[in-house]
């Protein structure tokens, strides 16, 4: 059976569409497992446990082997229970994992696919039918609904009183009864339909079944930076994606949700909604469950005692090159492909291998599918762009896999895991650099997974690099290059652009690729990059000069009569009390007035008014911005491109 939604709800429920529209129901009450290393000092607590659950004596298999003890019949809160009476001594097991996903694991189903097909094939159907709408309003101040769009196969459109057009809207789901609705900020305008339409006697046509599970918004810390999670009302029965708010179906379209349905086990109303580090890490209590190894509740292992020397011999990270500021021409660059997730499938990296290395590590035996399926994508996609979604969510996917081997809650992570990669990779880094220099290639610059250099034949040290470490690679070659400075005169290590051989333009660091860079500026820099592509050597670049030189004067000579739209910066805040004014401050009190409501995590968008008192505007309100400062933002941009004419 083909299932699109899963969900517990006292049985798991299914939503299948393989001989029309399936609703199955399957009896599956929560359990989880409780190992004691000394049964006998709490026969009290298990005697009282018999008494008002189902329990039974078993032995059963996690990642470091077999243990003795209980299946219990109960739920989360009992386990909370017994870790308190126990004083934390229990080691509890598959506690927290989703009844859903564990019901599909243990009986070999997987969501978006047949029993009878691979998982990991990139080529599957897709039985589903599509509504696209959208709500013509400000999703940042939600009000009235007075116009709704559809598109189903033609557009359509809903206006008129707000009763009336919630009431057609309704009505046309309910008639169409799509099993997919792509719908921009899905996750701010349906709570306000279905409060409305509830108010007003409605049915809520958006859920098969009338009801809804709510997921609550958040904020959250994620790699040294505050991030925000919207809440959502997520229907029961049918597919709804937040097209705007989802980073997956940004990154990988619809097909990208669905794969990482397939992969994680969990419905694509989740895995459109969760981060690639949370499918990479579903993905693996997914492979865990199928596998019939328990899923720990609580991690006991996330570090291992050290002494001091231990400490300080640890790796703290990924190796860098530094280049020297610079143009240089006939420049290749030499890739690693997934590096990280490469390295733990090759060095069989798992935390029970740590000290056992003769074992076959979990974590190196599940990501080996996955490693494999991106290797096929990635070749794919060179030769069909429907593959490049779902090579997009594998890459994030695999790159968020070493971050959670680190991760202390990682259900299968240990820092000296973490620890051993890295260590790995700066090795290889260095193999490679030297195998590049006794060759006769000039090294320019190498960061974690790449190596730029400057000889020939590349192709020769590409087959010795893939050769001596087992690991695939992927060349670029440049007609030029341009190594930018830092303010102290070294090179940047991730701050570049060139001209690739394919006549294409390769920019990382600059402001048109920083997301708080005004469309103004970022669109006076990529013109002037579209004039630096012409050029096909170093002798060109000096020649076409002017004419870019002439792109930075004319938006110079424009600026004051710009969009003022076009001057917002976006930025995330991560605070809402400084200390210190600021624009960021400044901006989240000038929300705040205008009733916008923030948390941390959030991005807002605002326009300065005057940089000397940092007095702004929100950008749907601003009418006026300090040309000055704007100015200074061109020229900043100017110097970084026009530093490839020094």
């Amino acid at each position: 059976m083909w299932i699109f939604d899963s969900y517990f709800k006292g049985c798991v429920k299914l939503w299948s569409r393989e001989r029309g529209l399936e609703r199955i129901s399957a009896a599956y009450p929560p359990s989880f497992y409780m190992h004691l290393k000394d049964p006998q000092a709490h026969w009290e607590m298990i005697q009282a446990l018999e008494n008002r659950f189902r329990v039974e004596e078993c032995s059963f298999n996690s990642i470091f082997g077999t243990f003795e003890g209980h299946r219990i019949y109960a739920s989360r809160k009992v386990a909370e229970k017994i870790e308190i009476q126990t004083r934390y001594a229990a080691e509890l097991y598959n506690v927290d994992v989703r009844q859903d996903q564990r019901y599909l694991a243990e009986k070999d189903l997987f969501p978006c696919g047949n029993r009878d097909e691979s998982r990991f094939s990139p080529d599957f159907e897709n039985p589903l039918s599509i509504l696209g709408m959208e709500v013509l309003g400000d999703p940042n101040f939600p009000r009235d609904i007075s116009c709704v769009q559809v598109l189903n196969e033609r557009k359509q459109r809903f206006e008129g009183p707000e009763k009336v057009v919630i009431s057609d809207l309704l009505e046309f789901i309910k008639v169409h009864d799509p099993d997919v609705i792509l719908f921009p900020y899905a996750d701010t305008w349906v709570p306000l339909v279905v409060k409305k339409a509830r108010r007003l006697g409605l049915d809520p046509t958006f859920s098969r079944s009338g009801f809804f599970k709510s997921m609550s918004s958040k904020s959250y810390w994620s790699y040294g930076k505050v991030n925000h999670k919207d809440g959502a009302m997520i229907p029961e029965g049918r597919v709804l994606i937040d097209t705007a708010k989802s980073f997956v179906y940004t990154e990988g379209g619809l097909k990208g949700v669905l794969m990482a349905s397939r992969l994680s086990g969990l419905s694509p109303n989740l895995t459109s909604r969760f981060t690639p580090g949370t499918l990479i890490s579903s993905y693996e209590v997914y492979e865990a469950l199928r596998r019939g190894v328990a899923v720990p509740f609580r991690k006991r292992d996330a570090e291992g005692i050290r002494n001091i020397s231990e400490l300080r011999a640890s790796d703290k990270g990924g190796m860098i090159f530094q280049p020297e500021p610079g143009v240089y021409g006939n420049v290749h660059q030499i890739d690693f492909t997934s590096l990280y997730p490469s390295i733990i499938v090759k060095y069989n990296l798992s935390p029970e291998t740590i000290d056992h290395p003769e074992r076959t590590g979990f974590l190196a035996s599940v990501l080996s599918s996955l490693l494999n399926l991106r290797i096929e994508t990635k070749r794919l996609k060179k030769t069909n762009k429907d593959y490049a979604g779902i090579d997009s969510v594998l890459k994030w996917m695999l790159v968020t896999c070493f971050g959670y081997t680190g991760y202390r809650n990682a259900k299968f992570g240990q820092i000296q895991v973490h620890e051993r990669i890295t260590e790995t990779s700066r090795e290889l880094l260095m193999q490679i650099k030297e195998m590049a220099e006794d060759m006769g290639f000039e090294v320019l610059h190498g960061i974690v997974d790449c190596l730029w250099v400057i000889g020939e034949p590349i192709s020769a040290f590409k087959e010795a690099v893939e050769k001596e470490t087992g690991i695939l690679t992927e060349v670029d070659s440049y007609d030029w290059i341009t190594f930018l400075p830092m303010s102290d005169g070294g090179g940047a290590y991730n701050r570049y652009f060139g001209r690739l051989d394919t006549g294409k333009m390769k920019i990382r660091g600059v402001m048109a690729r920083k997301g708080d860079t005004p469309e103004y500026v970022n669109k006076m820099q990529q013109e002037v990059f579209e004039v630096l592509v012409e050029a096909k050597s170093l002798e060109d670049l000096r020649r076409i000069e002017p004419k870019a030189r002439q792109v930075y004067r004319r938006y110079q000579d424009e600026l004051d009569d710009a969009d003022v739209k076009e001057l917002a910066i976006h930025k995330r805040v991560s605070k809402l009390n400084y200390s210190r004014r600021c624009a960021e401050a400044s901006a989240v009190q000038a929300h705040m007035k205008q009733g916008f409501p923030l948390a941390p995590g959030m991005e807002i968008g605002y326009v300065i008014r005057d940089a000397r008192k940092w007095e702004v505007d929100p950008d749907r309100t601003a009418s006026k911005f300090d040309a000055g400062y704007y100015r200074g933002l061109l020229e900043k941009a100017w110097s970084e491109a026009a530093f490839v004419f020094r």
